[in-house]
């Protein structure tokens, strides 16, 4: 049996990671600076959930000690330039480390599309240039390293096309900074089916040194996104709300201000310096398929979870039936 270590395990992308290595009897350590983060995963099979800081070298040696592989799944969209170094660059500098010290060498490192480890400073983006600097800090490692670049990700609890169409529940008119960006939403399900083929040890060799480009298949503008997210849920009887693409002063105005707003930002500069180059697959890399994977469309999946009468692609319906099977609801 696999035993696997995944950092950041609580988040979106790590729940479907967790749901689908208990498919496989897989044991997992999640560690979590706040046991409520949790909640969705802890009474899984087979998982354990630790208490414990993983910027914290000594306490993320001591985790990945006795682990078969690690996955890094810890990434921040919006802060200052030392918060993103601190979690995209010195964090993946203290899981080599850790790794290592323990004799660890497998690591599945996700990062973000429009990362360059040739070229991490000519980046537009205080978050695009870390995630590169991150990469390049692994690649000079001893490791068995896969990269995965995924694009903008959609599924159920996402923060993406449900925020947006939280919005249009309430507001009329939905003013939009970046309306032209271009994005290749990918489905969380197939980025975290990705990671687990990656894990496999028949797998191996073909996916060791390797970095994946993890896209779907159609490529939308922001504003057709966020047009989509109100057909989706039925908003102003299937229409949607306007959208109003602003113009690119006022909509760094509009971006700086939702940053001081309380709470995390729907959208800061630094996310408009990203969206000013394409985060659609170059072509230069592999993609899902060469993981055996067929990426699935974002407008056959996101209307099961948007629209009023959502009940498919549930994680926690599918997660509570684990719970009952293992006796441990």
């Amino acid at each position: 049996m696999k035993k696997i270590l995944i950092l950041g395990g609580t988040g979106f992308v790590g729940r479907h990671v967790c749901e689908k290595l208990t498919q496989l009897q897989w044991r997992m350590t999640v560690p979590t600076r706040q046991q409520g983060r949790a909640r969705d995963i802890q009474m899984l099979p087979s998982l354990d959930v630790v208490q414990a800081n993983v910027h914290d070298e000594a306490a993320l040696t001591r985790l990945v000690a006795g682990h078969d592989a690690v996955v890094n799944l810890v990434a921040i969209l919006h802060g200052t330039q030392p918060s993103f170094e601190r979690a995209h660059v010195e964090l993946p500098r203290k899981i080599a480390r850790a790794c290592a010290a323990t004799g660890v060498t497998r690591l599945v490192h996700v990062s973000a599309l429009g990362a360059d480890a040739r070229n991490p400073d000519a980046a537009p983006s205080m978050y695009l240039r870390s995630k590169g600097q991150g990469e390049v800090v692994l690649h000079h490692a001893e490791l068995a390293l896969t990269l995965l670049r995924p694009s903008v990700m959609f599924g159920n609890g996402d923060k993406f096309l449900n925020t947006f169409a939280q919005l249009q529940k309430i507001f009329p008119v939905i003013p939009l900074a970046g309306s032209h960006a271009l994005f290749q939403p990918v489905w969380v399900e197939d980025v975290a089916s990705a990671i687990v083929h990656c894990l496999q040890d028949a797998h191996l060799h073909a996916t060791a040194g390797q970095t994946f480009e993890a896209c779907g298949p159609d490529v939308f503008t922001l504003k057709q996104l966020v047009e989509l997210a109100g057909r989706f849920s039925g908003i102003n009887q299937g229409r949607g709300r306007f959208v109003l693409a602003l113009p690119a002063a006022l909509g760094r105005l509009q971006a700086h201000l939702m940053a001081l707003a309380p709470g995390e930002p729907l959208m800061s500069r630094d996310n408009l310096d990203s969206m000013s180059v394409p985060n659609i697959a170059s072509g230069n890399l592999p993609g899902l398929e060469a993981l055996g994977i067929k990426p699935a469309a974002l407008e056959a999946i996101a209307p099961s979870y948007l629209g009023p009468n959502a009940g498919g692609w549930g994680l926690r319906s599918n997660l509570v039936a684990k719970r009952k099977t293992a006796g441990r609801f």
